[in-house]
């Protein structure tokens, strides 16, 4: 079977990859650069946090593609997966009333300052309380993608694709985040984030911090060499300008929270934009009726690296055997009014 993946972010690939695996005969079309979400994306693995009021089907395929990462990682290789959990932290009495309802609807304990602090000393000692989760993770999606590429050697065509009459394929897949929109009259949106990379001992943090800081929400996501990704602004954009508001609210939050990361060298000040939907929900399925062969797979909004593997094997199942895993029956383009 003739399968083209119309994308190359971590979502085409990983479809890309997972077809090949299964005997596909994948061409990915890839228009080049690192202007995807998955090159700005810090790679928190945090299915509760990001569920919490959302589209409320998104949590089950959250959660399943969150089962599905320890193996998914160790197929892939060294590409920075980390099970060391994430502490949840709020640095003033309001910051702590707005946490909670996080925290209650992930049925975390709530710990004290001086608990938190026990987890991770470099924290301030101005932080009131927080909670820990030892279910969410990290990887980093660059390595994710450099591996994805690597399996994919030879299958890469550095193209961008304006119609889709252009491709000749038995199957088309529609992974192409923002671009989407404009291939398939979908609607997805890019939501602004800018993200800043810090850079220093490795040790400061063992922990992924996702943290309130005078109103100001931040994660802070390290990585064994040092380096500590601080993200992230959410702006409805379209533009990739990084602003002197946006690195300054980020930059006060973390160093609120983390004092220590003042003596980190900032290494890198990036923009990028999340394809969001309506509902920020992905969107899953056959662009048309049964029995259509182009399938869109897009608008994972904040949840693309996390929602990777599920998605993948989704997506293949449903171009390789015709048949939809009922677990897509929420996420299809028919709920935005398409077929």
């Amino acid at each position: 079977m003739r399968v083209a993946v119309v994308g190359g972010g971590i979502i085409g690939l990983a479809i890309g990859r997972e077809l090949l695996l299964r005997g596909a005969d994948v061409t990915v079309y890839d228009p080049g650069g690192s202007d995807g979400a998955w090159h700005v994306a810090a790679g928190m693995l945090a299915p509760g946090g990001e569920s919490a009021f959302e589209f409320p089907f998104l949590e089950p395929l959250l959660e399943a593609s969150n089962a599905l990462w320890p193996s998914y990682a160790a197929s892939l290789g060294n590409v920075g997966y980390d099970e060391a959990g994430t502490l949840s932290v709020a640095l003033t009495a309001d910051d702590v009333a707005n946490a909670s309802r996080e925290w209650k609807h992930q049925k975390l304990s709530t710990l004290t300052g001086s608990q938190v602090r026990e987890l991770e000393p470099a924290l301030s000692p101005r932080v009131r309380a927080g909670a820990f989760s030892a279910t969410e993770r990290q990887v980093d999606p660059r390595k994710v993608v450099s591996a994805l590429r690597t399996v994919l050697k030879g299958r890469i065509v550095a193209r961008k694709i304006h119609d889709l009459s252009e491709i000749g394929a038995e199957h088309i897949v529609v992974a192409a985040g923002v671009g989407t929109a404009a291939l398939t009259g979908l609607p997805i949106r890019p939501v602004k984030g800018q993200v800043l990379r810090l850079r220093g001992e490795p040790g400061l943090l063992t922990h992924v911090i996702d943290g309130e800081a005078d109103g100001r929400h931040v994660y802070l996501v390290p990585r064994a060499d040092g380096e500590v990704v601080v993200g992230a602004t959410m702006e409805e954009r379209s533009d990739r300008s990084t602003t002197a508001g946006g690195v300054h609210d980020l930059l006060r939050a973390a160093l609120d929270l983390v004092p220590g990361l003042s003596e980190h060298e900032l290494t890198e000040i990036t923009a990028g934009h999340r394809p969001g939907t309506p509902d920020n929900a992905p969107i899953l399925g056959r662009l048309g009726g049964l029995g259509d062969t182009t399938v869109v797979a897009a608008g994972h909004h904040r949840n693309g690296v996390l929602l990777t593997p599920i998605t993948a094997r989704l997506i293949a199942d449903l171009v390789l055997t015709g048949t939809a895993d009922p677990l897509l029956d929420a996420f299809t383009p028919g709920r935005f009014g398409c077929a």
